[in-house]
């Protein structure tokens, strides 16, 4: 897989209502072997579970930092 991907998505400014629609919206125009980093401001993990239900295993989730202050997650 590639090293850090080009594509940072900051969801942390976004009011939460906006958010998992904004990371679906990446996610469904998300190239094969592609990949963007996911910064929040807590643990994302639920999304993670949303995103199995939707994508069965089709994507890539890999955390690249664990808080306690700011998340990154490198979904592919």
């Amino acid at each position: 897989m590639s090293n850090e991907p080009e594509n940072v998505v900051d969801v942390r400014t976004l009011v939460p209502a906006q958010r998992h629609a904004k990371i679906f919206q990446l996610v469904d125009e998300l190239a094969a072997g592609s990949a963007f980093t996911l910064v929040n401001d807590h643990d994302p993990k639920p999304l993670y579970y949303q995103l199995e239900a939707e994508y069965p295993k089709q994507f890539s989730w890999t955390y690249l930092e664990r808080g306690p202050e700011v998340w990154r997650v490198e979904i592919g």
